[in-house]
């Protein structure tokens, strides 16, 4: 499927509303900096719902994402209904009553010394676009899925590049 048609077929409102469910429901992404060669890590979520732009995740000072930059996050739903790879910048969040507001009993257990820990950081992804795809292939992406016929793009699901 061309970009345009990819942009042409889909309601990219709807496609960023369920994308943001999605990660609500399964806070769990891949993260890594474009300007390192390592692989990506396991992060758990941060969600904000009055901040569409940002998300945030708790590390530590020596987690290889700590020194920030460019950055790509992958998802995928629980479901695996829904794929995503966003592109951001990853900061860090110095704004007490953001790392207040998000820290939870689940979130102290990682630090030795809880909320004064000193190497307790918090990272702000701040979100540029992303390229989403919902897997839904309906009664003849499955029909032909099952019998070996050829699928066109739109069979599988919807796809949009989006902004975030």
């Amino acid at each position: 499927m061309s970009n345009k048609d990819m942009n042409d077929t889909t309601d990219r409102d709807e496609i960023r509303e369920e994308f943001w469910e999605s990660i609500a429901d399964s806070p769990f992404v891949m993260m890594a900096l474009d300007n390192d060669s390592k692989h990506s890590i396991p992060m758990r979520a941060q969600l904000d719902k009055d901040a569409n732009s940002a998300i945030w995740f708790y590390t530590s000072r020596d987690n290889r994402l700590a020194k920030g930059g460019p950055a790509m996050m992958q998802f995928v739903s629980k479901g695996h209904d829904l794929f995503a790879c966003v592109s951001g910048n990853l900061t860090e969040e110095t704004d007490a009553a953001i790392i207040d507001k998000h820290w939870s009993k689940p979130v102290e257990a990682w630090y030795e010394q809880g909320r004064q820990d000193p190497s307790l950081l918090m990272l702000r992804l701040d979100l540029a676009d992303a390229e989403i795809w919902e897997a839904d292939p309906g009664v003849v992406g499955m029909f032909k899925m099952m019998t070996g016929m050829t699928m066109d793009g739109d069979e599988m699901g919807d796809h949009a590049r989006v902004p975030l």
